[in-house]
Parts: structure tokens; C-alpha cells; sequence
């Protein structure tokens, strides 16, 4: 029986991972080969055995717990009961028989983290774009000639073969597993062949976490698709053959980027609504966009200048949009995704969060690409707490003022502050600064409503699917605990991450990765590294800024 049947997540035999790994034509590789699913010797405190199976019970006693469901609320001490896949009851001193117990005592029990926009297929290529923005700029300089657009789409996007894909796809995963990220969207420009999708597919499949697989198009220049290049109808058959059940770990949506023309998102739309699909595009300052979701928010979009935007709509970025734009957003209840870091870093425009808590909304967060920064879900939220804060403080300090600052509180400060030290009160009617408890919501729940899953995850609540993170908050870096949400944003990082369970099944366990061996796919993703790095005519430099 294949991995997944003994999981018991529906999918199609067709396209099992034993039949995608042996099929070597395809991806070079074989199952033997990769050894990915090595076994673990048994310890003396491992996880609930056969957990995340039906009618197995086991319960999170003693944890500090938030579940982002208002209804619930919070507990300062409380269990978590867990039944097979789904939660069956959050509250203090739950009674369980005699259910295998994981004691939480000075932990923070929490669902897992869900980021709706991240470009998987990039994990070779972390940290070569350090330093890099979105297009080059011609200043000469070492951010505007190394650049996403050029390097990472034009250049090494093209030579990825399927066995790269899979193996970018199955690292990525596993790197957020560790983080506590439990669901994601992945965005991977990648699908030149259906052997590249395909290989994509089952990597989200095989790593064990939800997911929502993005289908967009293949990168690259312009006429440089392969013959059996198949995007966006593909979508009909990936439809079909992966995603025909609703009760799976991995869903679909379909990707509809407006900047490679109007024919081709007319067609990408068109099929993705025919198929009942969540449509994903990024919207952001270049290519071009602004003006395109003008004519998207009157309904006047596509060929036929019929296409507008819908409920269905999943915007990434949304940065220098109109006001025409953003009503729409709003009024027709889009969701929108915002990539804080990536955005301050490669000249996206300004993340647009005081424009959406203007308009009563709010985003959901994303990682964006690990070629510039970090996938870590700690350092998204406490970028968006940051940037809003200081964009807002700053407003709030030179109300009715001249732009220069002032130099508050030495000699010679000008005789409108008076003594030096006048602190501002913020105009009626001003936005609150974001709290920590705002950003946890935005990166949970959020993001199940982002991606439609807030039926199944995004918070605990009795009746959803158990993804739940248990973080250590005695480790050295927290303790003494004072403030749970407090602790999580402002503190924490992946080493307190001690224990990951996706639908119920424990997947990491006392800060270790279940049942993969790393080591040995490190080297896989190495010598993917090496071969993409090549075939691209790109030089490696430990040191150097390309």
C-alpha cells in the first residue's frame, strides 16, 4: 500500500509518489535513490502512536492555549482533545480516558502558521538574490544589476527539470514544517511541461502539510516554451486527476497572472472559474498592472471586456493600486496577501496595510521568495507589526508640521515644541498601531480565509482539522512568560517550534522533523543546486554579489 493510502489522504494512484519516483524517464531519479522516507528508531518519548488515524485520540494537557477563535478564547492554562484528524474539544482539565497525553507545561499550544504566497521552487537559490531588487534599474549598483525578474525567472527558471522541481518542493515544505508553518500556497512560476506540475503536485503531497498548489505559468523569456508547454488549459487535467476529492490535505488554485496578456489571463480566468477555482495573481507597482485592474474593477477586463473581479480573487502584494482598484477589492471581497520583507526590500512599493485597515480589511501573510529573505514565519509577522507601526508613528509625530524632523529635546529645538519634549496625541479617528494578537490573526486565520480553508483550519476549534503548533516558551530566549501573543511575535523563533501536528498527525516532535531523512535530501538538493546553477551559465561565489 502507497504512503498516502496508509495516511488515508485521497489521491490518485496515477499520480502516487512511487509511481512518479520510479517513472525515471521522467524525473531521473528513482524511490531507492532519494530515500526519503527512512525510518526513525523508536524512543523512549515518542509522539501518540498511529496519530492523525481515524478513532485515534490523544490530548495537549497544560499548555498555554490561544485558539484565534473568538468564540473559544484564550486559556491560560488548558487541553487540547484530538481524535484522528480533527479537534474535538479546546477548555481546562478536559477529561480524555484513556487517550495518549503530550504534556504542554510551559508551552504555548497555537495553530500552525499559514502563509498564502510562496515561490517553493526557489529553495536552491536562497540567498543569491541578497542583495537584489525586482528589475534591473540600470544604476550600476549591486541591487538594481543581480535582480529577480532577470536572474531568477528569465535565467534559472528555464533549466529546472521536473526531479529539481520536486526536490525544491519537498525542502521548502519540509524548512516551513520545522518553522510551524502548516499550510501554504504555493506560487512556483514553474509549470513549463505537465511533468514539471506533476512533480510539484506530488512534493506537496509527500511533504505532508496542507497546501493550496498554485498552477501558474512556466518563467521565462518570452517564446521560450517547450513544445509540450500546456499552461492554462493543463489545469482541466490537473483538476481531475489530483484535486477531485475536497476531503485531501492538498487543494488547487488557479494562477492568472494580468501581465502576460490580456489573451492569456482571459483563458487562465475563463478555466479557472469554469473549474470552481480560487483565481491568484500578483498585483503590484511594475509590468503594467495598475491600469489592468482598473478596467478588472469595472468588470471590463479580458478580451471580451467581460472579466471582473470576484470573491474568488486572491491578489498578491497589491502595492501602488488605485483607489478605483481597491474599492473593488473591497467591495467585491477579494483577499489580499501581503509579502511585508520582500516588499520593503525589492523596491515592490509600499506594503499596503494602513490602505487596507483604512478600508476595514485585512491581509494575510506571505514569504514570498527565499532568494532574497527568510521563509520564517516569526519574521513576517514582526515585519508587518514594524512597518505599519513605523509608517504610523511617523505620521502621528509630524502631524501639522514641516517635513524636516526635529531635534527634540536638546538646544536650540524650534519654539513649536515646546521645552523640547511634546509628545503628540494622534487626530480623532486615527489607526491604532497593530498589535501583537492582530499580526498572529493575520498569519493564521487569515490566511485560512485567504485560501478558503477557514472551515477546516486556521484556529482551534472543535469540529476543524487539528493543525497545531506546541511552542517551548521556557527556552532561554522567552522565559519568564509573560504575555503569550507578546512572546510569540516579539521573541520566538523556529527553535522554539517543538512540536508541529498537520490534520492531526504529529510531523514534528520535540524539535525534530519526523520519518525524512535531511541529511540525504540536503545532498539531493545540493546537487540540484549544482546542475541548475550550470545549465544556467551562472558562476557559483560563496562571497560575491553576482
Amino acid at each position: 500500500m502507497c504512503r498516502l493510502c496508509i495516511e488515508g489522504r485521497p489521491h490518485k494512484h496515477l499520480g502516487s509518489r512511487r509511481d512518479f519516483l520510479v517513472g525515471t524517464a521522467v524525473t531521473g531519479v528513482t524511490a531507492a535513490g532519494l530515500n526519503l522516507f527512512a525510518p526513525r528508531l523508536a524512543a523512549a518519548d515518542d509522539p501518540p502512536i498511529d496519530s492523525g488515524r481515524a478513532g485515534r485520540r490523544y490530548i495537549i494537557r497544560g499548555g498555554s492555549v490561544m485558539s484565534l477563535d473568538p468564540k473559544i478564547g484564550d486559556f491560560a492554562q488548558a487541553d487540547v482533545l484530538v481524535e484522528g484528524k480533527k479537534i474535538l474539544a479546546v477548555g481546562p482539565n478536559l477529561h480524555a480516558g484513556g487517550a495518549a497525553e503530550i504534556d504542554a507545561t510551559g508551552r504555548i499550544v497555537m495553530p500552525g502558521f499559514i502563509d498564502t504566497h510562496h515561490h517553493q521552487f526557489e529553495t536552491v537559490l536562497r540567498s543569491f538574490l541578497a542583495d537584489g531588487v525586482l528589475i534591473k534599474d540600470n544604476s550600476g549598483t549591486a541591487a538594481g544589476t543581480t535582480t529577480y525578474y532577470e536572474y531568477i525567472l528569465l535565467t534559472f527558471a528555464p533549466v529546472f527539470r521536473p526531479q529539481d522541481v520536486y526536490i525544491n518542493e519537498l525542502f521548502a515544505g519540509l524548512s516551513q514544517l520545522d518553522d510551524g508553518v502548516t499550510t501554504v500556497h504555493d506560487v512556483s512560476q514553474i509549470h513549463h511541461t505537465p511533468q514539471h506540475s506533476d512533480a510539484a503536485i506530488q512534493a506537496l503531497f509527500d511533504t505532508g502539510r496542507r497546501s493550496a498548489f498554485g498552477y501558474f505559468e512556466g518563467a521565462g523569456p518570452p517564446g521560450s516554451n517547450p513544445p509540450n508547454y500546456a499552461y492554462p488549459q493543463d489545469a482541466v487535467r490537473i483538476k481531475k486527476q489530483y484535486f477531485s476529492s475536497t476531503d485531501q490535505l492538498v487543494t488547487m488554485i488557479m494562477g492568472g497572472e494580468v501581465y502576460l496578456g490580456t489573451p492569456t489571463y482571459t483563458q487562465s480566468w475563463t478555466i479557472g472559474r469554469q473549474l470552481g477555482l480560487q483565481i491568484a495573481a500578483h498585483i503590484l507597482s511594475p509590468f503594467g498592472i495598475r491600469p489592468i485592474l482598473n478596467q478588472l474593477a469595472v468588470g471590463q477586463g479580458g478580451v471580451n471586456n467581460n472579466i471582473g473581479i470576484g470573491p474568488d480573487n486572491l491578489f498578491i502584494h497589491m502595492t501602488g493600486m488605485s483607489n478605483l482598484g481597491w474599492k473593488a477589492v473591497h467591495d467585491k471581497g477579494a483577499q489580499v496577501s501581503i509579502a511585508f520583507p520582500i516588499e520593503m526590500n525589492m523596491r515592490h512599493g509600499m506594503p499596503p496595510i494602513l490602505k487596507m485597515q483604512s478600508l476595514g480589511m485585512e491581509p494575510s501573510l506571505s514569504v514570498d521568495v527565499e532568494c532574497t529573505l527568510t521563509a520564517d514565519f516569526f519574521t513576517q509577522m514582526r515585519s508587518c507589526m514594524n512597518l505599519q507601526r513605523v509608517v504610523l508613528n511617523e505620521m502621528i509625530l509630524l502631524q501639522d508640521s514641516a517635513p524636516d524632523p526635529v531635534d527634540w529635546g536638546l538646544p536650540g529645538s524650534p519654539p513649536d515644541v515646546p521645552n523640547g519634549n511634546q509628545w503628540p496625541t494622534p487626530p480623532t479617528g486615527t489607526i491604532a498601531p497593530l498589535t501583537t494578537r492582530d499580526v498572529l490573526r493575520f498569519g493564521t486565520i487569515n490566511g485560512a480565509k485567504a485560501l478558503r480553508l477557514d472551515g477546516k483550519t486556521g484556529s482551534l476549534t472543535p469540529g476543524k482539522e487539528a493543525d497545531i503548533i506546541i511552542l517551548d516558551a521556557t527556552r532561554i530566549n522567552v522565559a519568564p512568560l509573560n504575555q503569550v501573543p507578546g512572546a510569540v511575535v516579539s521573541l520566538m523563533d523556529r527553535t522554539n517550534v517543538e512540536t508541529v501536528i498537520v490534520a492531526g498527525k504529529v510531523r514534528k516532535w520535540k524539535g525534530q522533523l519526523l520519518n525524512f531523512d535531511l541529511p540525504h535530501l540536503r545532498r539531493q538538493l545540493e546537487a540540484s543546486r549544482d546542475y541548475v546553477f550550470a545549465a544556467a551559465g551562472i558562476p557559483q561565489g560563496l562571497f560575491s554579489s553576482q
